[in-house]
Protein backbone atom coordinates (compact mmCIF):
# COMPACT_ATOMS: atom_id res chain seq x y z
CA UNK A 1 0.00 0.00 0.00
CA UNK A 2 3.04 2.30 0.00
CA UNK A 3 2.02 3.77 -3.36
CA UNK A 4 -1.46 4.64 -2.11
CA UNK A 5 -2.79 7.57 -0.09
CA UNK A 6 -4.50 6.13 2.99
CA UNK A 7 -6.42 7.73 5.85
CA UNK A 8 -7.91 5.82 8.79
CA UNK A 9 -11.08 7.15 10.48
CA UNK A 10 -11.82 5.53 13.83
CA UNK A 11 -14.50 6.02 16.46
CA UNK A 12 -18.15 5.97 15.42
CA UNK A 13 -18.85 6.09 11.70
CA UNK A 14 -22.52 6.97 11.11
CA UNK A 15 -23.03 5.07 7.88
CA UNK A 16 -26.80 5.58 8.05
CA UNK A 17 -29.51 6.48 10.53
CA UNK A 18 -29.47 2.94 11.93
CA UNK A 19 -25.98 1.75 10.94
CA UNK A 20 -22.86 2.60 12.92
CA UNK A 21 -19.39 1.20 12.34
CA UNK A 22 -16.19 1.56 14.32
CA UNK A 23 -13.86 2.59 11.50
CA UNK A 24 -13.31 3.13 7.81
CA UNK A 25 -10.35 3.75 5.53
CA UNK A 26 -9.99 6.20 2.70
CA UNK A 27 -7.72 4.74 0.02
CA UNK A 28 -6.89 7.05 -2.87
CA UNK A 29 -9.95 9.11 -2.05
CA UNK A 30 -12.43 6.21 -1.82
CA UNK A 31 -14.08 4.60 1.18
CA UNK A 32 -13.47 1.02 2.18
CA UNK A 33 -14.46 -0.92 5.27
CA UNK A 34 -11.91 -3.66 4.62
CA UNK A 35 -8.61 -2.92 6.29
CA UNK A 36 -5.99 -2.48 3.57
CA UNK A 37 -2.76 -4.43 4.09
CA UNK A 38 0.33 -2.59 5.20
CA UNK A 39 -1.50 0.41 6.69
CA UNK A 40 -0.55 0.12 10.35
CA UNK A 41 1.16 3.50 10.17
CA UNK A 42 -1.59 5.28 8.25
CA UNK A 43 -2.63 8.63 9.76
CA UNK A 44 -5.75 8.26 11.91
CA UNK A 45 -8.60 10.65 12.66
CA UNK A 46 -10.79 9.97 15.70
CA UNK A 47 -14.38 11.01 16.38
CA UNK A 48 -17.96 10.81 15.20
CA UNK A 49 -18.07 10.72 11.40
CA UNK A 50 -20.97 11.80 9.17
CA UNK A 51 -21.24 11.98 5.38
CA UNK A 52 -20.20 15.38 4.09
CA UNK A 53 -23.08 17.75 4.77
CA UNK A 54 -25.46 18.84 2.01
CA UNK A 55 -26.69 22.38 1.42
CA UNK A 56 -29.55 21.84 -0.99
CA UNK A 57 -30.20 25.54 -1.57
CA UNK A 58 -26.98 27.49 -1.99
CA UNK A 59 -25.67 29.98 -4.53
CA UNK A 60 -21.97 29.89 -5.37
CA UNK A 61 -20.97 32.70 -7.71
CA UNK A 62 -23.68 35.08 -6.54
CA UNK A 63 -23.96 37.92 -4.04
CA UNK A 64 -26.61 40.51 -3.23
CA UNK A 65 -25.88 42.41 -6.45
CA UNK A 66 -25.52 39.58 -8.96
CA UNK A 67 -22.64 37.49 -10.35
CA UNK A 68 -19.24 37.58 -8.67
CA UNK A 69 -15.72 36.82 -9.87
CA UNK A 70 -13.91 33.51 -9.50
CA UNK A 71 -11.92 34.65 -6.47
CA UNK A 72 -15.12 35.49 -4.58
CA UNK A 73 -16.76 32.25 -5.70
CA UNK A 74 -13.77 30.32 -4.39
CA UNK A 75 -14.03 32.05 -1.00
CA UNK A 76 -17.72 31.13 -0.85
CA UNK A 77 -16.98 27.48 -1.63
CA UNK A 78 -14.15 27.34 0.91
CA UNK A 79 -16.40 28.83 3.60
CA UNK A 80 -18.99 26.13 2.93
CA UNK A 81 -16.32 23.44 2.99
CA UNK A 82 -14.94 24.62 6.33
CA UNK A 83 -18.47 24.33 7.76
CA UNK A 84 -18.63 20.70 6.62
CA UNK A 85 -20.74 21.28 3.50
CA UNK A 86 -19.21 19.02 0.86
CA UNK A 87 -22.16 18.71 -1.52
CA UNK A 88 -24.09 21.73 -2.78
CA UNK A 89 -27.20 21.93 -4.91
CA UNK A 90 -26.64 25.36 -6.41
CA UNK A 91 -30.21 26.64 -6.72
CA UNK A 92 -29.53 29.20 -9.40
CA UNK A 93 -26.46 31.26 -10.28
CA UNK A 94 -25.59 33.59 -13.18
CA UNK A 95 -21.89 32.70 -12.84
CA UNK A 96 -20.09 29.88 -14.62
CA UNK A 97 -18.61 27.81 -11.78
CA UNK A 98 -17.66 24.73 -13.83
CA UNK A 99 -14.02 25.32 -13.00
CA UNK A 100 -14.79 24.19 -9.44
CA UNK A 101 -15.34 20.67 -10.79
CA UNK A 102 -11.61 20.48 -11.50
CA UNK A 103 -10.68 21.26 -7.90
CA UNK A 104 -10.51 18.29 -5.53
CA UNK A 105 -10.31 20.65 -2.53
CA UNK A 106 -13.70 22.31 -3.08
CA UNK A 107 -17.24 21.00 -2.50
CA UNK A 108 -19.00 19.10 -5.24
CA UNK A 109 -21.75 21.14 -6.89
CA UNK A 110 -25.01 20.10 -8.55
CA UNK A 111 -26.13 23.09 -10.60
CA UNK A 112 -29.59 24.29 -11.59
CA UNK A 113 -28.37 26.76 -14.21
CA UNK A 114 -29.52 30.36 -13.92
CA UNK A 115 -32.82 31.40 -12.32
CA UNK A 116 -35.70 31.86 -14.77
CA UNK A 117 -38.03 34.69 -13.73
CA UNK A 118 -40.82 36.83 -15.11
CA UNK A 119 -39.76 40.25 -16.39
CA UNK A 120 -39.14 42.66 -13.47
CA UNK A 121 -40.34 40.04 -11.03
CA UNK A 122 -37.13 39.07 -9.26
CA UNK A 123 -33.87 40.44 -7.86
CA UNK A 124 -31.99 42.50 -10.43
CA UNK A 125 -29.02 40.80 -12.19
CA UNK A 126 -29.92 37.34 -10.90
CA UNK A 127 -32.19 35.72 -13.48
CA UNK A 128 -33.13 35.36 -17.09
CA UNK A 129 -36.14 37.70 -17.06
CA UNK A 130 -38.60 36.54 -19.71
CA UNK A 131 -42.27 36.38 -20.63
CA UNK A 132 -44.35 33.17 -20.50
CA UNK A 133 -44.11 32.48 -24.23
CA UNK A 134 -40.36 31.93 -23.86
CA UNK A 135 -40.52 29.74 -20.75
CA UNK A 136 -40.23 26.36 -22.47
CA UNK A 137 -37.19 27.45 -24.49
CA UNK A 138 -35.37 28.87 -21.47
CA UNK A 139 -36.14 25.82 -19.36
CA UNK A 140 -34.69 23.62 -22.10
CA UNK A 141 -31.60 25.85 -22.27
CA UNK A 142 -30.96 25.74 -18.51
CA UNK A 143 -31.72 22.01 -18.31
CA UNK A 144 -28.85 21.45 -20.74
CA UNK A 145 -26.55 23.81 -18.82
CA UNK A 146 -27.29 22.45 -15.37
CA UNK A 147 -26.65 19.16 -13.60
CA UNK A 148 -30.15 17.75 -13.63
CA UNK A 149 -32.07 20.69 -12.14
CA UNK A 150 -33.81 23.84 -13.37
CA UNK A 151 -34.80 26.76 -11.12
CA UNK A 152 -37.95 28.85 -11.68
CA UNK A 153 -39.15 31.88 -9.76
CA UNK A 154 -42.72 30.86 -9.01
CA UNK A 155 -43.93 34.05 -7.34
CA UNK A 156 -42.67 37.52 -6.47
CA UNK A 157 -44.04 40.92 -5.63
CA UNK A 158 -46.51 42.16 -8.24
CA UNK A 159 -46.20 45.93 -8.40
CA UNK A 160 -49.74 46.28 -9.74
CA UNK A 161 -51.39 44.49 -6.81
CA UNK A 162 -48.77 45.42 -4.22
CA UNK A 163 -48.56 41.84 -2.97
CA UNK A 164 -46.96 38.50 -3.83
CA UNK A 165 -48.27 37.17 -7.12
CA UNK A 166 -47.90 34.02 -9.23
CA UNK A 167 -45.53 34.48 -12.16
CA UNK A 168 -46.51 31.87 -14.74
CA UNK A 169 -49.77 30.81 -16.44
CA UNK A 170 -50.70 27.17 -15.90
CA UNK A 171 -50.33 26.05 -19.52
CA UNK A 172 -46.85 27.45 -20.00
CA UNK A 173 -45.50 26.04 -16.75
CA UNK A 174 -46.95 22.59 -17.50
CA UNK A 175 -45.23 22.58 -20.88
CA UNK A 176 -41.96 23.83 -19.39
CA UNK A 177 -41.86 21.19 -16.65
CA UNK A 178 -42.69 18.49 -19.19
CA UNK A 179 -39.80 19.67 -21.36
CA UNK A 180 -37.39 19.63 -18.42
CA UNK A 181 -38.44 16.09 -17.56
CA UNK A 182 -38.04 15.05 -21.19
CA UNK A 183 -34.46 16.31 -21.00
CA UNK A 184 -33.81 14.41 -17.76
CA UNK A 185 -33.91 17.41 -15.41
CA UNK A 186 -35.97 18.04 -12.30
CA UNK A 187 -37.58 21.39 -11.66
CA UNK A 188 -37.72 23.47 -8.50
CA UNK A 189 -39.23 26.88 -7.85
CA UNK A 190 -38.85 29.79 -5.46
CA UNK A 191 -42.27 30.22 -3.80
CA UNK A 192 -43.27 32.35 -0.83
CA UNK A 193 -47.01 32.71 -1.41
CA UNK A 194 -49.96 30.36 -1.06
CA UNK A 195 -51.58 30.60 -4.50
CA UNK A 196 -48.51 29.69 -6.55
CA UNK A 197 -48.16 26.21 -5.03
CA UNK A 198 -51.08 24.13 -6.27
CA UNK A 199 -50.65 24.95 -9.97
CA UNK A 200 -46.94 24.11 -9.84
CA UNK A 201 -47.47 20.81 -8.04
CA UNK A 202 -50.28 19.79 -10.37
CA UNK A 203 -48.02 20.72 -13.29
CA UNK A 204 -45.51 18.12 -12.08
CA UNK A 205 -42.86 20.16 -10.28
CA UNK A 206 -40.33 18.18 -8.21
CA UNK A 207 -39.43 20.58 -5.40
CA UNK A 208 -40.40 23.92 -3.88
CA UNK A 209 -37.92 26.29 -2.24
CA UNK A 210 -39.03 28.11 0.94
CA UNK A 211 -42.65 26.86 0.71
CA UNK A 212 -43.83 29.34 3.35
CA UNK A 213 -47.27 29.40 1.73
CA UNK A 214 -48.12 25.78 2.48
CA UNK A 215 -51.58 25.40 4.02
CA UNK A 216 -53.86 22.57 5.12
CA UNK A 217 -55.23 22.58 1.55
CA UNK A 218 -51.90 22.13 -0.26
CA UNK A 219 -49.93 20.03 2.24
CA UNK A 220 -51.86 16.82 1.35
CA UNK A 221 -51.22 17.49 -2.35
CA UNK A 222 -47.46 17.80 -1.77
CA UNK A 223 -47.48 14.59 0.27
CA UNK A 224 -49.48 12.69 -2.32
CA UNK A 225 -47.19 13.77 -5.19
CA UNK A 226 -43.96 13.39 -3.17
CA UNK A 227 -42.92 16.98 -3.86
CA UNK A 228 -39.99 17.94 -1.65
CA UNK A 229 -39.48 21.25 0.13
CA UNK A 230 -36.34 23.11 1.20
CA UNK A 231 -37.60 25.54 3.85
CA UNK A 232 -34.49 27.77 4.20
CA UNK A 233 -35.62 28.86 7.65
CA UNK A 234 -32.59 31.06 8.25
CA UNK A 235 -33.68 33.00 5.17
CA UNK A 236 -37.30 33.18 6.34
CA UNK A 237 -35.97 34.71 9.58
CA UNK A 238 -35.18 37.84 7.54
CA UNK A 239 -38.83 38.42 6.51
CA UNK A 240 -39.62 40.98 9.26
CA UNK A 241 -36.63 43.07 8.19
CA UNK A 242 -37.67 42.86 4.54
CA UNK A 243 -41.26 43.73 5.47
CA UNK A 244 -40.14 46.79 7.37
CA UNK A 245 -38.19 47.99 4.35
CA UNK A 246 -41.23 47.74 2.06
CA UNK A 247 -43.87 48.93 4.50
CA UNK A 248 -44.55 52.35 2.98
CA UNK A 249 -44.59 51.33 -0.67
CA UNK A 250 -46.15 47.86 -0.40
CA UNK A 251 -48.11 47.52 2.86
CA UNK A 252 -50.06 44.45 1.67
CA UNK A 253 -46.84 42.66 0.78
CA UNK A 254 -45.26 43.61 4.09
CA UNK A 255 -48.20 42.27 6.08
CA UNK A 256 -48.17 39.08 4.03
CA UNK A 257 -44.45 38.52 4.63
CA UNK A 258 -44.90 39.01 8.38
CA UNK A 259 -47.74 36.50 8.44
CA UNK A 260 -45.69 33.91 6.55
CA UNK A 261 -42.82 34.43 8.99
CA UNK A 262 -45.05 34.14 12.05
CA UNK A 263 -46.26 30.66 11.10
CA UNK A 264 -42.97 29.36 9.64
CA UNK A 265 -42.30 26.69 12.27
CA UNK A 266 -45.90 25.53 12.28
CA UNK A 267 -45.77 25.22 8.49
CA UNK A 268 -42.60 23.11 8.48
CA UNK A 269 -43.84 20.85 11.27
CA UNK A 270 -47.16 20.30 9.49
CA UNK A 271 -45.28 19.40 6.30
CA UNK A 272 -43.11 16.94 8.22
CA UNK A 273 -46.12 15.36 9.94
CA UNK A 274 -47.75 14.86 6.53
CA UNK A 275 -44.70 13.01 5.19
CA UNK A 276 -43.44 15.69 2.80
CA UNK A 277 -39.70 15.20 2.10
CA UNK A 278 -37.76 18.06 3.72
CA UNK A 279 -34.13 18.94 3.05
CA UNK A 280 -31.62 21.42 4.43
CA UNK A 281 -30.82 24.57 2.48
CA UNK A 282 -29.41 27.90 3.64
CA UNK A 283 -30.00 30.19 0.63
CA UNK A 284 -26.41 31.37 1.05
CA UNK A 285 -24.94 33.62 -1.59
CA UNK A 286 -27.61 36.25 -2.01
CA UNK A 287 -27.81 38.37 1.11
CA UNK A 288 -26.95 35.49 3.45
CA UNK A 289 -23.46 34.35 4.38
CA UNK A 290 -22.08 30.97 3.41
CA UNK A 291 -21.26 28.29 5.97
CA UNK A 292 -24.59 28.33 7.86
CA UNK A 293 -25.73 24.75 7.30
CA UNK A 294 -25.50 23.85 11.00
CA UNK A 295 -27.77 26.76 11.87
CA UNK A 296 -30.37 25.58 9.36
CA UNK A 297 -30.36 22.05 10.82
CA UNK A 298 -30.91 23.57 14.28
CA UNK A 299 -33.82 25.60 12.90
CA UNK A 300 -35.48 22.44 11.58
CA UNK A 301 -35.23 20.94 15.07
CA UNK A 302 -36.72 24.12 16.53
CA UNK A 303 -39.61 23.68 14.10
CA UNK A 304 -40.28 20.26 15.60
CA UNK A 305 -38.43 17.87 13.30
CA UNK A 306 -36.75 15.09 15.32
CA UNK A 307 -32.96 15.51 15.46
CA UNK A 308 -32.16 12.30 13.58
CA UNK A 309 -34.47 13.30 10.72
CA UNK A 310 -32.99 16.80 10.68
CA UNK A 311 -29.53 15.21 10.39
CA UNK A 312 -30.73 13.00 7.56
CA UNK A 313 -32.03 16.09 5.77
CA UNK A 314 -28.41 17.25 5.37
CA UNK A 315 -26.67 13.84 5.16
CA UNK A 316 -28.03 10.40 4.21
CA UNK A 317 -31.48 11.46 3.05
CA UNK A 318 -30.29 14.53 1.17
CA UNK A 319 -27.59 12.60 -0.66
CA UNK A 320 -30.03 9.87 -1.65
CA UNK A 321 -32.50 12.49 -2.95
CA UNK A 322 -29.77 14.10 -5.04
CA UNK A 323 -28.50 10.76 -6.33
CA UNK A 324 -25.13 10.96 -4.59
CA UNK A 325 -23.57 8.36 -2.25
CA UNK A 326 -23.05 8.79 1.47
CA UNK A 327 -20.52 6.51 3.23
CA UNK A 328 -20.99 3.38 1.15
CA UNK A 329 -18.15 1.08 0.17
CA UNK A 330 -16.33 2.65 -2.79
CA UNK A 331 -17.93 6.09 -2.42
CA UNK A 332 -15.82 9.24 -2.49
CA UNK A 333 -14.33 9.78 0.97
CA UNK A 334 -16.23 12.98 1.75
CA UNK A 335 -17.00 13.11 5.45
CA UNK A 336 -17.04 15.37 8.48
CA UNK A 337 -15.76 14.33 11.92
CA UNK A 338 -16.91 15.70 15.28
CA UNK A 339 -15.70 15.34 18.85
CA UNK A 340 -19.23 14.63 20.10
CA UNK A 341 -22.26 12.72 18.87
CA UNK A 342 -24.32 15.00 16.56
CA UNK A 343 -27.34 12.76 17.05
CA UNK A 344 -27.49 13.82 20.69
CA UNK A 345 -27.30 17.53 19.89
CA UNK A 346 -27.38 18.81 16.30
CA UNK A 347 -25.58 21.98 17.38
CA UNK A 348 -22.44 19.82 17.34
CA UNK A 349 -22.54 20.27 13.53
CA UNK A 350 -21.31 23.82 14.01
CA UNK A 351 -17.89 22.63 15.28
CA UNK A 352 -16.33 20.00 13.01
CA UNK A 353 -12.96 18.71 14.21
CA UNK A 354 -11.95 17.46 10.76
CA UNK A 355 -13.31 17.95 7.25
CA UNK A 356 -12.25 15.20 4.86
CA UNK A 357 -12.74 15.72 1.13
CA UNK A 358 -11.71 13.11 -1.42
CA UNK A 359 -9.85 11.29 1.35
CA UNK A 360 -7.73 14.27 2.40
CA UNK A 361 -8.02 16.23 5.64
CA UNK A 362 -8.64 19.85 4.72
CA UNK A 363 -6.53 22.42 6.53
Amino acid sequence: MSDHVVLHVKGRVLVGPEEVRDELWAVDGRITYERPPGTDDAPTVFGWALPGLVDAHCHVGLDAHGPVDAETSEKQAVTDREAGTLLIRDAGSPSDTRWIDDRDDLPKIIRAGRHIARTRRYIRNYAHEIEPGDLVAYVAQEAKRGDGWVKLVGDWIDRETGDLGTCWPRGEVEAAIAEAHRLGARVTAHCFAEESLQPLVEAGIDCIEHATGLTEDTIPLFAERGVAIVPTLINIATFPQLAAGGEQKFPLWSAHMRALHARRYETVRAAYDAGIPIFVGTDAGGSLAHGLVAEEVAELVTAGIPPLDALSATTWGARSWLGRPALEEGAPADLVVYDEDPRADVRVLGSPSHVILNGRVMG
